[in-house]
């Protein structure tokens, strides 16, 4: 079983410091690029994540300070990072609802303009758990017949996932190989940042997912409370939420103009 593909797709799984995919940081990075020929190419990187990794985290992925003190900071690996996927679609194992969120936060701290736009992603959890509802250990288990002896390990939880996502393809006929079907397939709600806090509604418009104004229009909200907007670029939301809200208040003072 091969994807078929008409560009490549970076499957790709984070270590991190926390879940708070506002405040934590990665700690490593593991990425396999595979190409609409067959071809592959991984890489994986340690991060110094310029904070404490606590110890509830280090007791998961194994990664201690010690270990990332003498490696570059995410900043330092951003460009690298970037020009490896940014001409690819996403693949990942709850990447939809974390790794892909996270990875934005910090390509944004670091001054590359991450965008979605050009690109697709798959979620191979949100297969799995709409056909059987597990783990990614019990996902390679079931679906590979492999025990994922080092999991919690970025690279080996990367390639079990790109294997898994295979599986699954051979498995369920009435999944489509084709990374955009499989995007539609995955994506569990229409939002226009990766946290869920600006989704669409039935005509398409903006709206706040959130809070007091939940269900109510963007463009409602910062005409009659337009302090809200500068709240929420004050307050503690992910960095990719502030950057939609604020495409969208310029989108309309250039329709205005």
């Amino acid at each position: 079983m091969q994807l078929q593909l008409t560009k490549p797709i970076c499957f790709f799984d984070l270590e991190t410091t926390g879940t708070n995919v506002a405040k934590d940081r990665i700690v490593e990075i593991s990425i396999l690029k595979v190409y609409p020929n067959g071809n592959k190419e991984s890489r994986t990187w340690l991060v110094n994540p310029e904070m404490p990794i606590p110890a509830e985290s280090e007791a998961i992925h194994g990664i201690s300070d010690e270990k990332v003190a003498n490696e570059p900071t995410f900043k330092q690996l951003s460009k690298e990072i970037y020009a490896m996927i940014r001409d690819s679609d996403l693949g990942g194992f709850n990447s939809d609802r974390f790794d892909i969120p996270l990875l934005a936060e910090e390509m944004l701290r670091a001054d590359v303009d991450f965008d979605m736009k050009r690109m697709v992603s798959v979620d191979v959890q949100t297969i799995f758990h709409k056909m059987e509802k597990r783990t990614l250990e019990a996902a390679y288990k079931f679906y590979c017949d492999k025990n994922l002896d080092d999991a919690h390990s970025a690279e080996a939880d990367t390639l079990a996932t790109y294997e898994v996502l295979l599986a699954q393809l051979e498995r369920y006929p009435e999944l489509e190989n084709d990374v955009k079907k499989l995007s539609e397939f995955t994506t569990r709600r229409q939002n226009l940042d990766f946290a869920g806090f600006i989704g669409l509604n039935e005509n398409e418009e903006p709206i706040f997912a959130f809070g007091k104004h939940k269900g109510r229009t963007v463009d409602e909200v910062m005409e009659k409370e337009p302090g809200y907007f500068g709240w929420i670029l004050n307050a503690d939301f992910p960095l990719y939420t502030k950057k939609v809200l604020t495409q969208i208040k310029l989108s309309k003072l250039n329709n205005k103009i």
